[in-house]
């Protein structure tokens, strides 16, 4: 098959993820057609098939991208120091991380329900080794006797839906900066664990 006139495979694959993930965190998942998607991008939505096979596949490799580069830039950190420097750094990290992708986050949260059960447990899975890394701080927390939470698990969801809701309020041209909401937010993650 000929491609569209204009069209370069190293530009043009990365165009249609950036429409899509557009277009999912806009109109949500099930409305949007492989139609508008290449429309965004100004192509013919036969050229779409060369940089996905569906529409599934698509949302599948956003997800999984967003969680890929969110467990690789944590790998780079790395936890050291006490319970409550670890969940500082976590929450701080956390809040940097997600406020430049506020589509990624919006579309890796609500179009869980529109994965395939197989791509579902593949991002879950991805999901379950960043939730592992809090609750090892929560865990080690409590054992220092630092933090009291009745249930680690619990608590991991809570501190994280908290964390990542930001991205559906702040503005970077709003009343506070991304510093002092990392401050605030840090404030009560560590009352809402403080022994």
């Amino acid at each position: 098959m000929a491609r569209t006139a204009g069209s370069h495979s190293q530009t043009t694959g990365p165009r249609v993820q950036e429409a899509a993930l557009r277009l999912f965190a806009r109109h949500g998942f099930a409305a949007v057609s492989m139609r508008q998607i290449a429309a965004e991008v100004g192509v013919q939505a036969g050229a779409l098939y060369n940089y996905t096979p569906d529409k599934q596949t698509l949302l599948f490799d956003l997800m999984r991208g967003h969680m890929d580069a969110l467990l690789a830039e944590r790998a780079q950190r790395g936890g050291q120091g006490s319970p409550a420097q670890r969940l500082e750094e976590f929450t701080r990290f956390h809040i940097r991380f997600h406020l430049d992708r506020p589509d990624a986050v919006f579309v890796s949260y609500m179009e869980l329900r529109n994965l395939s059960p197989e791509n579902f447990e593949r991002i879950e899975a991805l999901r379950r080794r960043y939730e592992d890394e809090l609750e090892g701080i929560l865990r080690d927390g409590v054992a220092s006797g630092a933090f009291s939470v009745a249930d680690s698990k619990i608590a991991t969801l809570a501190v994280i839906a908290m964390l990542t809701g930001v991205t559906t309020w702040y503005r970077a041209a709003g009343r506070l900066s991304a510093d002092e909401v990392e401050t605030i937010y840090w404030t009560m993650v560590r009352k809402a664990v403080a022994a």
